[in-house]
């Protein structure tokens, strides 16, 4: 009986003590009861202290101590000497047990206020964020950027809210007959968006003072307008471009760096044109261009796959392709001029798989492929596509599969050509369209 009323005491106290537990917080330091620390460490400090002693008598080759039957006045003072050294010892391994408990406990008292004081920085921004005014949200823009400049710990947070920012719905431009207040309330907001993206670019530079490289970036369904990405660095991070929409007069990516990570273009859709067209169903793509020149793929996957190029002139104009794997299966090209002048495909794999060529000149001229170039059941459908002075000496270049229906492709004038192309055709049955080194000119 007296078991199970002790049983069930103690369930009843469990019971209290879970329901008036306070709760813990992860950023509150944990310590020892001080009453649990002092006895702990006088008996590390006594146990130290008799492993000496033993070490020092086992030197000595353990040697006998005297034994008076009476102490002198000299032996006593030593006595008492040896006794106040200990108590002044023990005293001071107190005080510097309690002086370490405060500065640890002042330590993470200012690191809980340090996170309270970014918390309610956090708050105040995202609010500036939603504000109305346009001006307010570009200060909440640069706020929000200083914040994950200051707060390592939650830099990632920070950007991905100046993302989710970019990806909340991007009004249409009302056009030239809306109300002048609906007009400049569209153009307020287009300048609140670049400025996020330009704040954005800047810290993915290598001259950044604080660099936001390796940090994950999602611009999935994001509407850019003249986009200038330009230098910067994608690097040990996801990137997401998918889906996005690029419009206006320009989009720079030239002398960007994709070194590792995963960078997703699929399903990107680039709409330039030289000015706004009056007529939805013509576009004048005039001097509108998507400069990817210079760039790096040095590592890592770069996804273009779906994607859609209708502007003046895409340019991969020096682009070195030399670890990176790039996707360009099933790509559009429907720009006026597609550049790969001096691209160099020197490592990595570069795939245009069933991509359609429709531009009035592709050219590949001075491009070097040296590596894995895949265009199996590429389409070849408008305009001419010139390979001058290209280099084919190692690597695979495959273009089994690829039809030229309507366009002029021209390999007779490239530089090296002891690692030729993979074709479905032999040189002697080449197609009129196609013309190999040694074949007549097109069209004779």
């Amino acid at each position: 009986m007296a078991l199970r009323v002790g049983r069930s005491l103690q369930r009843s106290i469990r019971g209290w003590l879970s329901l008036h537990r306070r709760p813990i917080d992860p950023d509150r330091l944990r310590l020892w009861p001080i009453l649990v620390v002092l006895p702990l460490t006088f008996v590390a400090a006594a146990a130290a202290l008799a492993g000496l002693v033993w070490a020092a008598r086992a030197w000595l080759n353990y040697p006998a101590l005297p034994r008076p039957r009476a102490l002198s006045v000299h032996d006593w003072v030593s006595v008492l000497q040896l006794v106040f050294a200990s108590v002044a010892g023990t005293g001071a391994l107190v005080a510097l047990i309690v002086a370490y408990r405060k500065q640890r406990t002042a330590e993470a008292d200012s690191a809980h206020d340090r996170t309270r004081v970014f918390n309610e920085r956090f708050i105040s921004i995202a609010k500036q964020l939603g504000d109305d005014k346009a001006a307010v949200r570009i200060a909440g823009v640069h706020a929000m950027a200083g914040l994950a400049d200051d707060w390592m710990e939650h830099r990632q947070t920070c950007v991905d809210v100046l993302c989710a920012y970019l990806r909340m719905p991007n009004p249409s431009d009302p056009g030239e007959d809306a109300a002048p207040a609906d007009k400049l309330a569209h153009a307020a907001d287009q300048e609140v968006r670049q400025t996020a993206v330009r704040v954005l670019v800047s810290h993915l530079k290598p001259q950044a003072a604080v660099s936001w490289c390796g940090l994950d970036l999602d611009f999935t369904r994001v509407r850019f307008e003249n986009a200038d990405f330009g230098g910067a660095v994608f690097s040990n991070a996801q990137v997401s471009f998918r889906g996005a929409e690029f419009t206006g007069t320009m989009v720079n990516f030239s002398l960007a760096s994709f070194i590792s990570g995963w960078v997703d273009f699929s399903d990107t859709v680039f709409c330039l044109s030289e000015e706004e067209p009056r007529n939805p169903q013509r576009y004048d793509w005039g001097g509108s261009r998507v400069d990817f020149g210079g760039a790096d793929f040095l590592g890592g996957e770069v996804q273009f796959s779906c994607a859609m190029f209708t502007c003046g002139t895409l340019s991969f104009n020096s682009a070195r392709f030399r670890g990176a794997r790039v996707d360009l299966d099933r790509v559009m090209f429907s720009s006026r001029n597609v550049e790969f002048i001096g691209a160099d495909f020197a490592g990595g794999n570069v795939f245009l798989n069933d991509s359609v060529f429709s531009s009035e000149k592709v050219s590949f001229s001075h491009a070097k492929f040296h590596g894995w170039v895949s265009l199996s059941r590429a389409k070849f459908a408008d305009g001419t596509a010139q390979f001058t002075r290209a280099e084919f000496l190692t690597g695979e270049v495959d273009f089994r599969g690829a039809t030229f229906s309507g366009a002029a492709v021209d390999f007779s004038d490239a530089k090296a050509w002891s690692c030729p192309p993979k074709f479905d055709f032999s040189p002697s049955s080449a197609p009129l369209s196609v013309r190999l080194p040694g074949s007549p000119a097109i069209g004779t």
